[in-house]
């Protein structure tokens, strides 16, 4: 059961240029967190250090993108802005827990009206910090601050720029018309200013990551932003997510048939906060990519949440497993 988000009145018309390819997932998959539909035991991953805590800094933001896995939205606050206090108690604990880096997520971060006093908390405990942003005017408002950490803090502090597509027809077709320009204007900025900065940008079905990467150079080059597009640290290309689309099962065989392991699963080195609309308080859940799914809600403390999680949700095959994608640095 999942507690579902409601769906944005703004939301852009038509199907996202991104859209995934598959016939519907069937009802039986899924739907057993010990075992696939198949009978064979499911993949499950051990938490086997906190590297990385996300903070959600709640849901709404200043767009509506066609394909949002999290439904942000200018309306949508079924995630509500994470309180100072809240994040404080969070970053104490991952101080027990040894966390190099400490990610902010939305939404748009900068929407959050405690987000700067989050991040100067963040940076000051010794934490890396890692903004995920569309670099539009919600962070602009706050320059004078960001400039402030950056000279402080240096490269312990990097922004993440959403930018899904090189071009601007299927970035706009994604995120809305007159998005394009003021998301650039902002990468300019922070580029122009020395923060340490990355890109996350998506795959056209028909297009390939060698093809998508020089496409992003000579872009970057162009508008003199200082990225490597062939360094995936900094240009991170993200697989693509439809959990009403059919995926395969991860059991226990396919780390050997697929040649992996749980250390290469995102949940082996991270968790995420996030503060549910209505509660009283947040909550430790399993990923960044599945906040609503009751099964993957881990308790209100960093120390319960470092149990197992079994990988039963069409994300964890298609972004995590097969997908070999992180949202960390």
């Amino acid at each position: 059961m999942n507690k579902s988000p409601p769906k944005s009145r703004n939301a852009p018309v038509g199907r996202s240029p991104f859209a995934v390819e598959a016939a519907p997932l069937p009802r039986e998959k899924f739907s057993d967190p010990k075992l696939t539909a198949k009978g064979e035991q499911r993949a499950s991953v051990p938490l086997a250090k906190l590297e990385t805590l996300w903070l959600n800094t709640g849901t709404l933001c200043n767009l509506a993108c066609a394909t949002c896995y999290i439904e942000s939205s200018p309306t949508n606050d079924a995630l509500v802005y994470l309180a100072r206090d809240h994040a404080q108690h969070f970053l104490e604990e991952a101080g027990v827990f040894g966390t190099r880096e400490i990610g902010f997520t939305g939404g748009e971060p900068f929407m959050n009206p405690d987000m700067l006093a989050m991040l100067g908390e963040t940076l000051s405990r010794g934490f890396e910090a890692l903004v995920l942003t569309n670099a539009m005017k919600p962070m602009r408002r706050h320059e004078a601050a960001l400039l402030a950490l950056r000279d402080k803090y240096g490269e312990r502090l990097t922004l993440r720029v959403s930018l899904d597509h090189h071009s601007q027809p299927v970035h706009e077709a994604e995120r809305g018309p007159r998005s394009w320009e003021p998301a650039m204007d902002g990468l300019r900025w922070l580029s122009l200013h020395g923060f340490s900065i990355a890109v996350a940008g998506r795959l056209l079905p028909e297009e390939t990551e060698v093809a998508a990467r020089e496409a992003y150079a000579i872009l970057f080059e162009l508008e003199k932003i200082a990225i490597d597009a062939r360094d995936p640290a900094q240009l991170v290309i993200f697989p693509e997510m439809d959990e009403d689309k059919d995926i395969a099962e991860i059991s226990t065989d396919c780390w050997k048939i697929l040649g992996k392991s749980p250390a290469d699963v995102m949940c082996n080195t991270s968790r995420m906060v996030v503060h549910h609309k209505g509660e009283f308080a947040p909550r430790v859940v399993a990923c960044t990519l599945i906040p609503y799914a009751v099964d993957f809600d881990l308790g209100e403390t960093l120390r319960e949440a470092s149990g197992p999680v079994a990988l039963n949700h069409p994300h964890c095959a298609r972004f995590c497993v097969l997908g070999g994608a992180s949202c960390s640095a």
